[in-house]
């Protein structure tokens, strides 16, 4: 296959997965306990959902690794299993994808915070994300995304880490929330223009942003990132609109067709990798991957 970057750079839109923590809790996955495990303890589970996502059209099959880092991993005192259940995850997703489609192996927060914020060190950082993404690439991923940052010296370090110890196509993504009248920050107050202009120093291959708002909150946070960053391939995986509560639950209430709806004018701001993040599901995908293609064959 070609890599990710020369199929972006020829124009084309890669479409990725969907959600996948509310996949799992429809299967049966307990609050309190280790989604990541499930890829020891339930791989055709977790099979299953990469499938799906497959034959809904995605490029690109996304790995249950989001809390795999041993920092993650030790609240459930899985640390030491840090590297086998990082292997399997991007495994199992290989097993799926074959060699049609990329394996994107996910990187998320640690959840705690360095210095001088909190007690962990830059480099138990930089160790603990290096030991993730060589146990994904060792399994099969071919890219790593680092996603869901809100903590722009923790992004740095992760893509850092990834990019200085493998061999994947590294995506660098940011959190942010709407703070009105056209602006963005993350919850610890990192502009769209902050973070490009910070997480370009690590070389990424791809910039993007993912979770905290939907589409049209995130077309315009697209076209933010690409005026910082005009040469630089962009990503966009916005949540299914806005989250809302009813009877104590979170709900997500864009549909596959309004979702779609929004395809266009997220690659019109700039992005080459479009895919979905909160509420969103292989109906989501299959919809947006439709709308994908229609703009690549114009």
């Amino acid at each position: 296959m070609r890599s990710v970057i020369a199929h972006v750079r020829e124009g084309n839109i890669l479409v990725a997965d969907g959600a996948m923590g509310t996949f799992l809790q429809q299967k049966g996955l307990e609050m309190g306990t280790c989604p990541e495990l499930w890829c020891i303890d339930h791989p055709e589970e977790i099979k299953d959902i990469y499938r799906k996502y497959r034959e809904a059209g995605s490029d690109m099959v996304e790995c249950n690794s989001f809390g795999g880092s041993r920092y993650k991993l030790n609240q459930y005192g899985l640390g030491e299993r840090t590297a086998e259940i990082n292997k399997a995850a991007a495994s199992l997703a290989r097993d799926v994808a074959g060699d049609t489609q990329y394996v994107l192996a996910t990187m998320g927060p640690t959840g705690d915070f360095m210095e001088p914020y909190g007690l962990e060190t830059e480099e138990g950082f930089y160790d603990a994300f290096k030991e993730q993404a060589q146990a994904l690439e060792d399994g099969g991923a071919d890219s790593i995304i680092v996603e869901t940052m809100t903590s722009i010296d923790e992004a740095a370090v992760a893509v850092r880490a990834a990019k200085e110890n493998t061999n994947t196509t590294v995506i660098g993504s940011f959190s942010f929330d709407p703070e009105g009248d056209g602006r963005y920050a993350s919850m610890m107050g990192v502009t769209p223009q902050d973070f490009a202009q910070r997480i370009i120093r690590e070389n990424p291959d791809v910039v993007g942003t993912n979770c905290g708002t939907g589409p049209d909150e995130m077309i315009e946070i697209v076209r933010q990132l690409r005026e910082a960053l005009p040469h630089t391939p962009l990503m966009a995986m916005p949540n299914a609109g806005i989250p809302e509560v009813e009877n104590g639950t979170t709900v997500y209430k864009e549909t596959p067709e309004e979702m779609a709806k929004k395809v266009p004018a997220l690659a019109q701001a700039g992005a080459s990798i479009i895919g979905g993040c909160c509420g969103t599901t292989p109906e989501h995908i299959k919809a947006m991957k439709k709308a994908a293609t229609d703009i690549s064959s114009t």
